[in-house]
């Protein structure tokens, strides 16, 4: 792996959730060429075992249910075991569902069979905000326990919707911007004790989740993704690796020891983009 520049994160032991995905398993891989100690936690324990089988012998597969307070202090202590006390969590778990997606970005009378706003279920709605929020939540108050006398890092996953919602998506919007606003809180919380906490927002990167919405079964440009592009000044999805270099710095206490409650935006510049 080619990463944008050197760090020693040979001191620590990484906690990543969401790890059995495309862009969190490229982190694990980043952060084990560093010298990190890495457990990929995953409720698809397949997933994250080859991933971490791709890394080796610094890196650990651990199924975990991040909406279980039980399954997360399990896989908890079975990184205790393997690697030591984790001073360094990544809240990576995320996710979107149909059931909290309108069919249309806009309200119009008369669309029988389009599913509207007053179409979308409740349980979609707690479904993804507890995915996002309450994982999120929940991972920081068993892991940052082995942080507090210590000190250590936490990094936690937004997107372009903590800054401004997108269409069609309510729910997921309203959840990242959730998690900007949980970054900052945590970040104030826990100074005292040196542990940062900061967020990366990434812009459109081309996933498992999303593929559907973004490419037909030809493999063609959707119409969303046509609009996605020509809101992008950079005029690209962005690829995994676009996302190490802010990574990395906020991964090291040397080049960012002073950085707490940010979140840093890599998105070819579709945040800073007007529309004229």
């Amino acid at each position: 792996m080619k990463l944008p520049f050197n760090i020693d994160l040979s001191n620590k032991v990484i906690a990543i959730t969401g790890a059995g995905g495309v862009l969190m398993s490229g982190f694990a891989k980043a952060l084990a060429e560093c010298g990190a100690k890495v457990a990929l936690l995953d409720i698809n324990e397949e997933a994250a075992k080859k991933y971490a089988n791709e890394i080796g012998n610094n890196a650990i597969a651990v199924k975990c249910n991040c909406l279980d307070k039980n399954s997360i202090i399990e896989a908890k202590e079975i990184i205790n075991r393997k690697f030591g006390k984790v001073n360094f969590l990544i809240n990576g778990a995320g996710g979107n569902s149909p059931k909290a997606t309108t069919d249309n970005e806009y309200m119009q009378k008369d669309l029988s069979g389009v599913k509207d706003f007053f179409a979308l279920e409740e349980s979609g709605l707690k479904f993804v905000f507890d995915l996002n929020i309450t994982s999120a939540f929940l991972v920081t108050q068993v892991f940052a326990k082995d942080m507090v006398e210590s000190g250590g890092n936490i990094i936690n996953i937004a997107s372009m919707n903590a800054y401004r919602p997108l269409t069609k998506i309510p729910a997921y919007s309203a959840a990242k911007a959730g998690i900007l606003n949980f970054t900052e809180w945590l970040a104030v919380h826990f100074a005292p004790c040196g542990i940062r906490v900061n967020a990366i927002a990434p812009g459109f990167f081309v996933t498992n989740q999303n593929r559907a919405l973004l490419f037909n079964e030809n493999g063609e440009p959707t119409a969303r993704t046509e609009k996605i592009l020509s809101a992008t000044p950079m005029k690209k999805f962005g690829e995994a690796e676009d996302l190490y270099g802010a990574l990395l710095f906020l991964a090291s206490d040397e080049a960012s020891g002073f950085v707490t409650g940010t979140c840093i935006p890599v998105d070819g510049g579709f945040n800073a983009y007007s529309g004229v």
